[in-house]
């Protein structure tokens, strides 16, 4: 049984979270009387400016395993760079398990292009453009932990250009044009 698409958004006493329940299951305890049952909750919960974190929880009532999920999702958020506040600096790949992702940035006006648990991760992150494939497997916690996976290898230019010890400008390919346009530029200047 799967829930999604439940959109929260909860004061928090630094900033604004949104949350987004990716899926809820029943499970059954066969008992000497009959079943018990008992429910675990995924949930996303980001800024939708540059942080975002999962976490699931269990319980005996639905809303109890949703606030476990949400509690343990603040605990585990990171921070992921984002180029112009809409998209992906760079391709990535993540996985976790059988699933496999990929992300790769997109022009203003894509959109998100992602299914399932992977968009609620990137809404919840602030991405506007993206397109992402998964594959291997639908299950949602491998999913999500997979995309959080690719999401952590993401780099911006200034933390490469500050490790190289170089500028953003000689690291960052002309992202308008032809990059063979700029290598004549370097060698005319030499």
């Amino acid at each position: 049984m799967s829930i999604r698409g439940n959109n929260k958004k909860s004061e928090t006493n630094e900033s604004e979270l949104i949350e987004k329940l990716v899926a809820v299951n029943r499970v059954a305890k066969v008992v000497k009387g009959g079943r018990r049952f008992g429910f675990a909750a995924l949930v996303v919960v980001g800024d939708e400016k540059g942080r975002v974190g999962f976490g699931s929880g269990k319980a005996k009532e639905v809303p109890e395993a949703i606030q476990k999920a949400t509690d343990s999702a603040k605990k585990n958020m990171i921070r992921v760079p984002l180029r112009d506040g809409r998209t992906l600096h760079h391709d990535v790949k993540g996985h976790f398990g059988a699933g496999r992702v990929v992300m790769r940035s997109a022009p203003a006006g894509t959109g998100i292009i992602a299914g399932g648990a992977m968009r609620a991760v990137l809404e919840a992150l602030g991405i506007q453009d993206v397109v992402s494939k998964s594959v291997g497997t639908s299950n949602p916690y491998n999913i999500i932990r997979a995309t959080i996976d690719g999401l952590q290898k993401t780099e911006s230019p200034r933390s490469i250009a500050s490790r190289r010890g170089k500028k953003v400008s000689d690291v960052v390919v002309n992202r308008d044009g032809d990059y063979n346009k700029q290598q004549a530029s370097q060698q005319d200047s030499e």
